[in-house]
């Protein structure tokens, strides 16, 4: 389990019409500050490699060298010849678990959905393998689509893209050690995540019903009102933030053994607009993890509230 990227590069509001509006006072995404490394910082080019300098992981710089789709044996096969013929010099080619590949995503641009001023070659805004089993569908595994950013999954004997990843050979750190019994730890009626540090509130739906996507936007002000567990900062979640909480070795909810969280929901709003049709936001559907989008004026998905 990588350490998850909690901050998107989204740097704009827009409301349920998929109009650009203020951000101001709109608890949204984009409203709150950031704190990005910039692409050109973070992926070094080295010939026909590519270090992120964030995870330590190494990527080819031509984000498509098997030049087809693929099904995920054959894209296995792929990575598994160059790691014998320590292509590049690196003898760890694999393909990329979901979280990383996850953590390359823009949301902020498409097509490719990967931030401005990034180094890659080749990238086709088509769907990705990952490494990831669907845990409770074993004959499916976990894709991504580098053209607007959705993480699904699909049958292995289908066709995907591969984008080889070496993975440094490391010491785990504490992040990446922490057993999924003993990642949540409950505080009175919030939940702290020792993964990402994060606050989640215990009961992961305190409003009670499902909402639209304004509603649940404003329903955090009443909250903080209410001073919820005694905080005043709980707000939407953006997509990663979302994405975090899950654990691909469970199902049905997604969520690490032992979790504490009650009234878990199927699919839940974040504050993220989807720049590919921003009458949309991202969306967590929580029985296996995938990443999704709900029509924003649709009353079909809850609030998890959160706070850092």
């Amino acid at each position: 389990m990588y350490p998850p990227l909690l901050e998107t590069d989204q740097a704009r509001c827009y409301n349920a019409a998929g109009k650009i509006m203020d951000c101001l006072g709109s608890a949204q995404d984009a409203a709150w500050p950031k704190h990005l490394m910039p692409a050109a910082k973070r992926f070094q080019v080295h010939g026909d490699v590519v270090l992120d300098t964030l995870s330590g992981a190494l990527w080819t710089r031509n984000a498509n060298p098997a030049d087809f789709p693929l099904n995920w044996a054959e894209a296995h096969a792929v990575v598994a010849d160059m790691a014998a013929r320590k292509a590049y010099g690196c003898a760890n080619w694999q393909l990329p678990p979901r979280r990383l590949l996850f953590s390359l995503l823009s949301h902020q641009h498409i097509n490719p959905a990967l931030p401005a001023g990034q180094p890659f070659a080749n990238v086709f805004s088509g769907y990705y393998w990952t490494a990831d089993t669907c845990r409770r569908l074993p004959e499916q595994a976990w894709h991504i689509h580098l053209g607007g950013g959705r993480v699904a999954r699909v049958r292995k004997d289908e066709a995907a893209l591969v984008w080889p990843v070496c993975l440094p050979e490391m010491e785990a750190s504490a992040a990446l050690s922490i057993s999924p019994e003993g990642r949540f730890c409950a505080e009175g009626a919030s939940v702290r995540d020792t993964l990402s540090g994060l606050i989640w509130n215990r009961n992961a739906d305190p409003v009670g019903r499902p909402l639209t996507w304004e509603e649940a936007l404003a329903a955090v002000d009443g909250l903080n009102r209410e001073a919820l567990d005694a905080a005043t900062d709980w707000r939407m979640p953006n997509i990663r933030e979302l994405e975090s909480l899950m654990d691909l070795q469970a199902d049905s909810p997604a969520l690490s053994a032992g979790h504490p969280f009650t009234r878990v929901r199927d699919v839940y709003w974040s504050s993220t607009t989807s720049v590919y049709e921003a009458r949309y936001a991202w969306a967590l559907y929580t029985r296996d993890g995938m990443v999704g989008v709900g029509f924003k004026p649709d009353a079909g998905f809850c609030l998890w509230p959160v706070r850092s």
